[in-house]
């Protein structure tokens, strides 16, 4: 009788602190430096040199943890974690062990209909290693570039509560999204500033007792920590209904290859040798500062999709795309508030046409760069046209000709059509001219429409909209169209 086996999945995830500088010095962190650019004695961890902790850094921590409702430790140690590797120039790590900055938060995801609470265990500070680059010069060696050495980081760590790779996947979205917004971490994984490492096993279903793990390690695209976890069930279940047993080690992932292998076998924590580092104090954070920093928390995506659903009258599908970046989603409410301000009309209808001007012409020319985007038209300028649009200046056909012109040009929307002469004709008696001509020339189609075949209007619209370029008024157009051809 074969045995069912349920996955049970924990997470580990690295995100870097958005500061200037690094967690214990005043060197730079910014990405692409040239090796060993921005590195001082302290990163270095070179005799005489002392550590001083980055104030930012701390209250980003904090940030982090209430945006992710954790308590905030009044006092945190930091601590010496002990190995021996190339990209530790210390030969420790200064983190967090025994008594972390954050505990006991949560995050909410919902997949496949079904609401789920995944517990984070705790949130810790720490420095991140250096970066080892393999090959670089003759065959078989390894250069070290330690520019990312005492790069500040958060560590969360999750309770086991995932079940599979599905869920894995929502937690790790919405995990970043709310360090993206509250400007946290710039949700960056090809630079490796978001990674994740993830600890699986099986167990029996029912079972209490959780089975032996291996930790995939910095996975840095969502679509590779599904498939690294799919094959890493696959293969733990196949291994224990072969036989074998599961070995706690640490396994990377192969994209080449399609499939997780084995790296090292993984330490347990009391082999890094953790105590308090003597050169740090703890660290003490008062009721007063948790607060401060909490009330400067902006609006989280989740709440935001909520209250433009209600107040603005978007689509579940329209606020989740338009919440897919902090600039994306400040862009549109600060174009909602300058149409509204111009049309001083009903909310709901104000937001939707932005919403819908937005995702359809202007979405695909936003470029974004980790917390930094640039949509190549000001909010004002966009609401520019769209009074233009809702005073039946021009139509929307044109107005998608304009904002191309707006993004190549940087002029405004008055301004172009005005030089472009590309107002509406609304004149009934040019547009009557034009459909007195287009009827006499198609006398087939006017009898098929007259016969009952009213989709032709189409055709006669178009053909209206051709011989006046696109500037006749639609509404204009259809009304003197279905008077002729009534005969």
């Amino acid at each position: 009788m074969s045995i069912a086996y349920e996955p049970t999945i924990g997470l580990e995830v690295h995100a870097q602190l958005n500061t200037c500088t690094k967690l214990f010095c005043r060197c730079s962190t910014d990405y692409g430096a040239p090796p060993n650019d921005n590195i001082c004695p302290t990163c270095l961890g070179l005799p005489g040199a002392l550590p001083s902790p980055n104030r930012q850094a701390v209250e980003l921590a904090i940030r982090a943890g209430r945006a992710l409702h954790c308590t905030i430790r009044g006092k945190s140690v930091f601590a010496r974690k002990n190995y021996f590797y190339p990209d530790l120039p210390k030969g420790y790590q200064i983190s967090q062990f025994e008594l972390p900055l954050c505990e006991d938060g949560h995050v909410d995801i919902e997949v496949g209909g079904e609401t789920r609470r995944i517990r984070i265990q705790r949130i810790h500070m720490e420095e991140d290693a250096a970066k080892n680059i393999h090959g670089a010069g003759q065959t078989g060696t390894t250069w070290v570039d330690y520019n990312r050495a005492c790069t500040p980081l958060i560590e969360i760590v999750t309770h086991p509560d995932l079940r599979n790779a599905d869920e894995t996947e929502a937690y790790l979205k919405k995990l970043r999204e709310i360090l993206m917004f509250t400007q946290v971490n710039d949700g960056n994984l090809e630079e490796g500033s978001f990674r994740c490492d993830a600890n699986v096993s099986i167990k029996p279903v029912g079972r209490e007792e959780l089975g032996t793990r291996a930790e995939l390690k910095n996975i840095n695209s969502f679509k590779f920590v599904k498939k690294a976890i799919d094959f890493e069930i696959v293969r733990q279940e196949a291994l224990i209904s072969g036989g074998g047993t599961v070995v706690q080690e640490t396994r990377g992932w192969s994209e080449g290859d399609g499939k997780t292998f084995s790296m090292r076998t993984k330490e347990e924590a009391h082999d890094y040798r953790y105590f308090p580092d003597p050169d740090l104090p703890p660290l003490v954070v008062t009721e007063d500062q948790v607060a401060r920093v909490e009330s400067e928390l902006p609006e989280l995506p989740e709440a935001k999709r909520a209250r433009w659903q209600t107040e603005l009258g978007l689509t579940e599908y329209d606020a989740v795309v338009l919440t897919g970046h902090p600039v994306l989603a400040t862009y549109l409410e600060d174009t909602v508030a300058a149409l509204q301000a111009e049309l001083n009309g009903d909310l709901k209808k104000v937001g939707k046409k932005v919403a819908n001007f937005l995702q359809g012409e202007v979405l695909q020319h936003v470029k974004t760069d980790g917390l930094h985007g640039e949509v190549p038209v000001p909010p004002g300028g966009l609401a520019e046209l769209l009074v233009l649009v809702e005073n039946a200046t021009i139509n929307g056909k044109i107005a998608k000709d304009v904002v191309v012109e707006m993004i190549e040009t940087g002029r405004g929307a008055k301004a172009i059509v005005e030089k472009r002469g590309l107002a509406q004709v609304t004149d009934t008696g040019a547009i009557q001219s034009e459909i007195d001509a287009i009827v006499a020339a198609h006398p087939k189609e006017v009898e098929a429409y007259r016969c009952g075949k009213e989709n032709l209007i189409g055709f006669f619209v178009g053909q209206v909209m051709k011989a006046t370029k696109g500037k006749a008024n639609p509404k204009v157009v259809n009304e003197l169209l279905r008077a002729s051809l009534k005969g």
